[in-house]
């Protein structure tokens, strides 16, 4: 009798134990990152039944792959999310180069209609500073990015340190601890799950039941109980820039970009891979529009009858020494000496015992340089020039921005519209006297900074038909199936026609007030002329490639996150299949369970009955 007793009341202990568990599954099946709890039973050897242990259902092949997922799809999610925003800057009308670049054009072909007039020379200006102002506000947009990637950095470095100090002190309390509850274990896995989708990584779980918790690139964040701070450190040549490092031993340590996975590694990724390229490539874009246009000026004159002047102003390229060169060591100023030959990658010049080397700096290919560094023998890299002042020591290195920045520097040099040079420097005439019919073809100007451009010529003809320039320089005699050329003074002059023993013809400087537009006519041509590439594309094409380029990154990049986001979707459902709560599942269980309950409650009813009775019966 009392065997039954005892074996119904240890049922009826373990079935309620047990209603217990699922009760718990069920209260929490909304909540995220719970795992479910399993009531496992064993028989006594009196025949009885008893709780054994109450277990988590989890998987751990299941949840690193769950990990894995959740790290590279927060990577590709920053990637993607960043890329749209650039996407948007170039290709929305209200805020890409295409339309104001057009503008720009537009206008000048305007005022090769009237090059006089002043409201057309005053859309000149204002197109100018429009196109100037929309290169500023892209840069400055661009720079923004970089300044809140340095921000996101900063906050991440900050969560993932106090989530890595909370999962140690978790560890503490887990190790070699057989009574640890399921809601410690399921609280470390959150907030692993939180430090990884910020960093990437993963994790390996000890005997003792602790983890430790490694980056990508398996640097510990934890070790047990003992973990590494994450930091923000100065970019060795940009202070304004962050990198992520550790602390070890008291020392930092830089990581590469490529040993962080997650959200931060997502936001340096894009930093490289995106936000600098194009920073460099829009600051191109402003460099070579001030070249061309600045050389189109010069090549005119205004209407005050003097040689152009530029247009537009712009900073030279940028060079920074790394923090830990020698002091004082070198200084180093650069500028353009060959727009068609910049590609807007950064170099890394570094001075050693055989002199100047240089590398590009996102993938460390070699790059030629020539010169000395001096004043006459600059040093040539990527079509900057670069002169050394100072005594560099061997190690000493320098970062080139040869076009990245720039953009945010381009201005309008000034506001008369009178100084727009819309002439040719130098005009022929044919004289008036003369009585052949030899006419001028063309007057080329080769080279606008010989001192003599403008000095007046006179070009005449002898019996022979030979021409010479003020009794000087004597070209052979005529053909009329060659016109004739004359180059002096940095132009040159085409004649068609036959000429008579004494006809003149003269060139002379343009004078003030010109109606000449020669000069716009060779500007308005920039628009298509290829000066980039090594004169092989147009600033034009180069503003559309850029448009593509990034359209299409920041499209790859959302296929890779919506190709990801599939793979986490499978990864998560796995992980629900194994360690979720199922409500049909739960309410199947607790049925069973209460059916069990009630069953040993009738077994104790059962021997309460037959205990009675046989007392019934031993009392008469």
């Amino acid at each position: 009798m009392t065997s039954i007793l005892s074996t119904g009341t240890g049922a009826l202990l373990a079935y309620q134990r047990a209603m217990s568990t699922v009760s718990g599954n069920v209260a929490n099946i909304g909540t995220a990152g719970y795992t479910r709890q399993s009531t496992q039973m064993s028989t006594l050897y009196t025949g009885g039944v008893q709780v054994q242990d109450v277990v988590r259902i989890a998987d751990e092949l299941v949840n690193a792959r769950l990990l894995d997922s959740t790290g590279e799809l927060a990577r590709l999610d920053k990637i993607s999310t960043l890329s749209s925003q650039v996407d948007t800057m170039m290709s929305d009308k209200t805020t890409n180069l295409n339309s104001v670049w057009s503008n720009f054009f537009d206008s000048v072909s305007a005022l090769t209609s009237t090059p006089s007039s002043s409201s057309a020379r005053q859309a000149v200006l204002d197109n100018a500073k429009a196109l100037a102002t929309r290169f500023n506000q892209l840069d400055a947009q661009l720079d923004q990015m970089d300044a809140d990637i340095n921000a996101s950095l900063e906050t991440g470095a900050d969560q993932v340190n106090s989530l890595t100090t909370q999962i140690a002190k978790l560890n503490g309390q887990i190790a070699n601890n057989k009574n640890v509850t399921s809601d410690l274990l399921d609280k470390r896995d959150q907030l692993v799950s939180q430090v990884v989708t910020l960093t990437g990584g993963s994790i390996k779980t000890l005997d003792d039941n602790s983890i430790n918790l490694y980056l990508p690139g398996g640097q510990a964040l934890v070790v047990g109980t003992l973990t590494t701070k994450l930091t923000t450190v100065q970019d060795a040549y940009q202070a304004s820039r962050l990198q992520l490092g550790i602390v070890s031993s008291g020392q930092t340590v830089v990581l590469d970009n490529s040993l962080i996975g997650g959200s931060l590694g997502g936001s340096l990724e894009f930093r490289s891979t995106m936000l600098d390229p194009t920073l460099a490539e829009v600051g191109r874009l402003a460099l070579a529009t001030a070249d061309t246009v600045n050389q189109a000026q010069n090549s005119g004159v205004d209407l005050y009858g003097n040689l152009g002047s530029d247009l537009f102003t712009i900073a030279p390229p940028e060079v920074l020494p790394n923090s830990g060169n020698s002091t004082p060591g070198a200084t180093l100023q650069a500028s353009v000496s060959n727009i068609g030959a910049i590609d807007g990658s950064n170099v890394t010049l570094r001075y050693g015992v055989g002199g100047w080397t240089a590398k590009r700096a996102d993938t460390g290919a070699a790059l030629a340089v020539t010169g000395t560094g001096t004043a006459g023998d600059p040093l040539v890299v990527n079509g900057v020039q670069i002169v050394v002042s100072g005594t560099p020591a061997n190690g000493d290195s320098y970062l080139l921005h040869s076009s990245q920045g720039a953009a945010g520097t381009l201005s309008v040099a000034f506001n008369d519209t009178s100084k727009i040079a819309a002439a040719k420097p130098v005009q022929a005439n044919t004289g008036t006297g003369n009585i052949g019919n030899a006419a001028v073809d063309s007057l080329v100007v080769n080279d606008v900074a010989n001192p003599a451009l403008q000095t007046a010529v006179t070009v005449q003809v002898d019996g022979a038909g030979n021409y010479s320039t003020d009794g000087g320089t004597t070209w052979s005699p005529y053909a009329s199936t060659n016109p004739a050329t004359i180059s002096i003074n940095g132009w040159t002059l085409t004649l068609k026609g036959a000429p008579s023993n004494g006809d003149t013809f003269t060139v002379s400087a343009t004078g003030a007030n010109s109606s000449d537009n020669s000069n716009l006519l060779s500007m308005a041509a920039l628009d298509d002329k290829n000066v980039l590439n090594g004169g092989t594309v147009s600033i034009n094409n180069a503003i559309a490639g850029l448009t593509t380029r990034v359209g299409s990154s920041a499209q790859q990049a959302e296929y890779a996150y919506t190709a990801q986001k599939a793979i986490q979707t499978t990864a998560q459902s796995t992980r629900d299949s194994v360690s979720g709560v199922n409500a049909d599942e739960e309410a199947a269980n607790l049925l069973f369970y209460q059916q069990a309950y009630q069953a040993a409650a009738q077994v104790i009813s059962t021997a309460n009955t037959t205990f009675q009775t046989l007392l019934s019966a031993v009392q008469r």
